[in-house]
């Protein structure tokens, strides 16, 4: 095998397929990328044994043939190299990458060790303009849990009824929503897909306005836009009943500038991080006092201006969760709905709130 291409093609196509790879797995060709140089294009494949991130650049190859290496060091390497052509020869046992004056040595493991991805015989499909499903995604993905004991909370959820796609994540202290309405799109369908599938589909190369296609046949889902594939593993389990979570009244509310809020919470985070985030929040008339201290270091307040609505409250959230569900809002007006201190708040955009919020737990004011 021995192929010429391009640096920076190299690279993005690397970088779909180690999103596919694992960091640590029994068998060594799992923390492995396949490498085909076929026809005209350089195919590179990540899998983690339930997931597969394929992605080909073009390429100038002189010889065809496939093989494996390390994906961390691979990726290491490719991402110091500079703008250019990227030379990768099979030469026995080992691979080198060549680059201007820059050569290095890799061991190589055999292809046909490398699982291969399975079909998907689509039982359901969703086709919608690829900017809205990454934007839906975007907009609950940061409420997946990491908690592998809890496998069904690191994925999304997605139930589409024909005319609404919902998209859930929660990791049990707050819990993300988005809906898209569109009206014949694909058939109704629930599947909790992974977190991690996700963040790949989120970095295809592909216009925001052209349709995306995602396949599912109950245990499956594939995405293929014939320059990128991915194929993984649908979650299995009871999603919880997200629903009962969200509370179907308020009585007190803040409106607030989104951007001045996160920047006044990304600044008492600088305190909250040693209290387990946790940032006390005080409405009182048109204005909330932000505070957060640390034992060993000392405290932080700010004020931040508002509109509010039987607001005089005292609070505390933590602030990562804040910080992230108002990035994942486009809207610069943000308007916060809560009861009481122990009960959970709902936060949403002044624009097509319905549509998109987020339901933060409440913590011990300490």
């Amino acid at each position: 095998m021995k192929a010429t291409v391009e640096r920076n093609e190299l690279n993005s196509a690397l970088n779909i397929a180690a999103a596919a790879s694992s960091v640590r797995a029994a068998l060594p060709v799992l923390t492995s990328i396949r490498i085909e140089a076929k026809g005209s294009s350089l195919t590179l494949t990540g899998c983690d044994g339930e997931m597969w991130g394929e992605a080909s650049a073009p390429s100038n190859v002189e010889s065809e043939g496939a093989v494996c290496v390390q994906q961390r060091l691979l990726s290491d390497i490719v991402s110091k190299l500079g703008m250019g052509e990227v030379s990768l020869e099979l030469v026995g046992t080992t691979v080198f990458v060549r680059h201007q004056h820059s050569e290095f040595k890799m061991m190589a493991l055999p292809a046909e060790e490398f699982p291969e991805a399975p079909e998907v015989e689509a039982s359901s499909t969703l086709s919608l303009p690829y900017g809205e499903l990454t934007n839906a995604i975007s907009g609950v993905e940061f409420a997946c849990s990491d908690d592998a004991a809890r496998a069904v909370l690191t994925g999304v959820l997605f139930h589409y009824d024909g005319t609404t796609l919902t998209l859930v994540a929660t990791d049990t202290h707050r819990l993300a929503v988005d809906r898209v309405h569109r009206d014949g799109i694909g058939s109704p369908l629930t599947a909790i897909v992974p977190n991690k599938a996700l963040k790949i589909i989120g970095h295809l190369p592909i216009e925001g306005d052209e349709n995306l296609t995602v396949s599912f046949d109950g245990t499956r889902l594939l995405v293929d836009i014939g320059t990128a594939k991915v194929v993984s593993q649908l979650l299995s389990g009871q999603y919880p009943n997200w629903e009962r979570v969200v509370p179907s009244e308020h009585t007190r509310s803040w409106l607030i500038n989104r951007s001045e809020f996160i920047e006044n919470i990304d600044r008492a985070m600088i305190l909250a991080r040693d209290s387990a985030n946790r940032i006390r929040f005080t409405g009182s008339g048109e204005t909330i006092v932000i505070s957060a201290r640390s034992e060993d270091k000392g405290e932080a307040k700010e004020e931040v201006s508002c509109v509010s609505k039987n607001g005089d409250l005292e609070i505390a959230f933590n602030g990562r969760y804040l910080m992230e569900a108002l990035q994942a809002m486009g809207s610069e007006g943000i308007q916060t709905e809560m009861t009481e201190a122990s009960r959970p708040a709902i936060i949403r955009p002044t624009e097509g709130g319905d549509d998109h919020f987020c339901v933060v737990m409440p913590m011990a004011i300490g």
